[in-house]
């Protein structure tokens, strides 16, 4: 998981936003665009049916790294005088933030060395190495990669590239914007969602909407589980969240930047969380209905929309539904995590249901309780005895039964024709 908790932040002062402006952030589009894809702005017409709104969708995923995190990373290199780009960027990561930067760099010829914890999924290793960076495994943690790199820095002289407190950084994010507002589709948009980690992505878009559109409504998606621009929000300053399991581990920021809580505080509308089912079912949503592949970090807009989290995007029916735009930031999922993803999606939707009961310890008895479900239309996948299951009284057997449903409400039906066949369900 990239995880920038301990990384320092200025301290020179109070806190001040970012020095970008819209201007800059369009002259920052101009000398990206050679080198970055104008990623499409897509409409669903299913998703728009499901959300109630005009879903649109713009898929930074199909960037060459796969994630928006590349734009602003070329813009800082983009940046470095000579001597600079003699020695070399360095950067503490094991995300997207790491392969956009180690892609452009090597497309410019900037040496380029990423520290990674040494637990860090191998494909990430595979996918910063193979865009020509050097990396070197450090640690157990973020913090542990984090210190090593600062060690390098004063070794080595190297310019360290910070994801999301850099005004350079902030200000590639930025192009985004610039891409969606000149879009044809863009005209009538009511709001923009985009997912929040340390808050570079929100405030470089919301720095040109704001101005270009202030019309245009600005909402952050974060997960509920590593919400820290909501609790800074709520604080009026930044604050240090506890570690907590999360699922959307591209935003799991438990620091935010704060020039970028001030942008935040100033010019973005609203901050919603989503909590980590609602992202595994917008991930199986997303794949199902549109086949497209979007890591956790980009599905919290989805799972806002879907889940009707979204002030003024409801299931009434105005004379004009709301036309919502979501920032798709990126598809780095692990294949190996997709499956387990997909299942939680799935089973959050009522699609696959698991039910424990037991059953009498004598023939005939596993053919009854199959039999419910075939009645009931449900498609068993698998069927596990527990012997010695200490829930199940002697003389029975436990037993989980996972199935395949149509719905909530199919699943609730066939608890209750389980529960009037004489069977007791061990999960309820």
């Amino acid at each position: 998981m990239t995880d920038y908790n301990n990384t320092p932040y200025r301290t020179d002062g109070p806190p001040a936003m970012h020095d970008i402006s819209a201007s800059s952030i369009a002259a920052a589009a101009s000398r990206l665009s050679p080198s970055i894809i104008d990623t499409p702005l897509i409409y669903s017409q299913t998703l728009s049916e499901i959300c109630h709104c005009e879903a649109l969708f713009k898929l930074e995923n199909l960037q060459m790294t796969g994630s928006f995190k590349e734009r602003g990373a070329l813009n800082r290199l983009l940046a470095l005088t000579r001597d600079e780009r003699r020695r070399g960027v360095i950067a503490a990561s094991a995300g997207n933030h790491a392969q956009g930067l180690a892609y452009h760099a090597m497309r410019l010829d900037i040496p380029a060395t990423i520290v990674m914890p040494a637990r860090s999924p191998m494909v990430k290793i595979r996918s910063t190495e193979h865009w020509g960076a050097r990396v070197i495994l450090h640690g157990d943690t973020f913090d542990d990669a984090y210190q090593y790199c600062q060690q390098i820095i004063a070794e080595e002289n190297r310019v360290f590239v910070h994801p999301f407190d850099d005004p350079l950084v902030v200000e590639g994010q930025g192009t985004v914007a610039v891409e969606l507002l000149n879009h044809e589709a863009s005209e009538d948009i009511d709001t923009v969602l985009v997912p929040v980690g340390g808050g570079g992505l929100i405030a470089g878009m919301a720095t040109y909407i704001k101005d270009r559109r202030p019309d245009i409504r600005i909402i952050g998606i974060e997960e509920a589980n590593c919400n820290a621009m909501g609790e800074a929000l709520a604080h009026g300053q930044v604050v240090q969240l506890p570690p907590r399991p999360v699922i959307a581990d591209g935003i799991a920021v438990r620091r935010v930047s704060a020039a970028n809580l001030e942008t935040v505080q100033h010019l973005v509308d609203d901050m919603i969380s989503v909590d980590g089912d609602e992202i595994a079912n917008a991930i199986m949503l997303m794949l199902e209905i549109e086949k497209l592949v979007i890591e956790a970090s980009a599905a919290v807009t989805l799972a806002a929309l879907v889940n009707h989290k979204v002030p003024g995007v409801t299931s009434s029916m105005p004379s004009r539904k709301p036309k919502v735009a979501s920032i798709v930031s990126g598809g780095n999922i692990d294949v190996n995590e997709l499956a387990k993803v997909i299942n939680r999606g799935l089973s959050f939707d009522g699609r696959i249901a698991r039910l424990d009961t037991v059953i009498p310890d004598r023939p005939g008895a596993l053919e009854k309780l199959l039999g419910v479900f075939r009645e009931v239309g449900a498609n068993v996948l698998e069927v596990h005895h527990h012997r010695y299951a200490s829930t199940a009284p002697a003389g029975t057997i436990g037993v989980t039964v996972t199935v395949e449903t149509r719905n909530p409400e199919h699943v609730e039906t066939l608890r209750k024709e389980l529960v009037l066949d004489g069977f007791q369900l061990l999960s309820e």
